[in-house]
């Protein structure tokens, strides 16, 4: 008798934007679509329904006993390294039987690389490359590890595609912001910039992008200021994240370890190393439990010990 292969589970982070809730949701059930031969669910840590429980819970009533779940996230911070493991934890206390696989981040990707190119030839219009300095933005972490990322796909953009400059900027909790950004690319010399996201679908924070972006050009008409659209949900995508499922599902889990503040001694984030990790408890989630939240697009809660 053949054993069926694992489950897939997707792993979102959530957003108040129902627009980019229901696009993971769409991105979810398209996975679904294109493999029929397996179960496919997702669930969100916080902000949007579902929650990763109930994905679980799903998976479960349909007879699964293993999957493998995969982070839909570009970058590996506090929820891919923290939240995301614990709250899989959980799910294993509460459905017993079951066993599960944990896959990484998406990105960067030379696949990922490929759409970004795309997103800026929409808004170039056959602008020579070489004029153009692209700022490329990050949702922006607590964890410098995860905003090293970031930096490390600007680089890979830059190389060999020809673009005057590839800076980077953050959008939330790390430095440079949107507008300082911009600002760098200005003192640099840069009189065309092309702002891009760094995000996976629409939401609040690529919103907070575009009009920061937009409030900047209109003080600086000597500077053309064009704003590029999210990765979305791309061929590219849906089959990057095959790949990363069939990564966890051979066990093939290479994760950075390096420069994990969880692991190293890093300058300022010393406090870190050693933190046990506690599930990230969404709102929608049953069960008695308080947890506070003094922002919902980073990772400064506490985990408790």
């Amino acid at each position: 008798m053949t054993t069926p292969p694992p489950a897939l589970l997707i792993a979102g982070h959530g957003t108040r934007d129902d627009a980019g809730a229901e696009a993971f949701r769409d991105f979810v059930r398209e996975l679904g679509r294109r493999h029929p031969e397996l179960p496919v669910a997702g669930g969100f840590i916080e902000l949007s329904p579902p929650p990763l429980g109930d994905a679980v819970t799903d998976l479960v009533e349909r007879g699964v006993r293993r999957f493998a779940a995969v982070p839909l996230m570009l970058v590996s911070a506090g929820h891919a390294k923290g939240d995301i493991p614990a709250a899989l934890a959980r799910e294993k206390e509460r459905h017993p039987g079951i066993s599960y696989t944990y896959g990484r981040p998406l990105g960067p990707h030379p696949s990922l690389l490929r759409v970004l190119e795309r997103r800026l030839d929409e808004v170039l219009d056959g602008v020579d490359r070489a004029e153009v300095t692209v700022l490329l933005v990050g949702r922006g972490s607590t964890d410098p590890d995860a905003n090293a990322e970031v930096c490390k796909a600007a680089r890979l953009l830059w190389e060999g595609r020809g673009y005057g400059a590839v800076e980077t900027a953050f959008v939330s909790l790390a430095a440079p912001d949107v507008p300082s950004g911009l600002e760098r690319c200005a003192r640099l010399g840069a009189r065309r910039i092309v702002v891009l996201p760094y995000f996976l679908f629409t939401g609040i924070l690529p919103d907070r992008v575009r009009r920061q972006t937009e409030e900047w050009a209109a003080a600086h008409p000597d500077v053309d200021v064009r704003s590029a659209d999210v990765i979305g949900p791309e061929p590219e995508l849906l089959d990057l994240v095959m790949e990363r499922y069939a990564e966890a599902v051979k066990g093939d889990l290479r994760m950075n370890c390096d420069s994990c503040v969880y692991r190293i001694a890093l300058p300022g984030f010393e406090d870190k190393v050693g933190m046990p990790q506690q599930p990230h408890f969404h709102p929608d989630d049953d069960g008695d439990h308080h947890h506070g939240h003094g922002h919902h697009h980073g990772h400064g809660h506490a985990h408790a010990h």
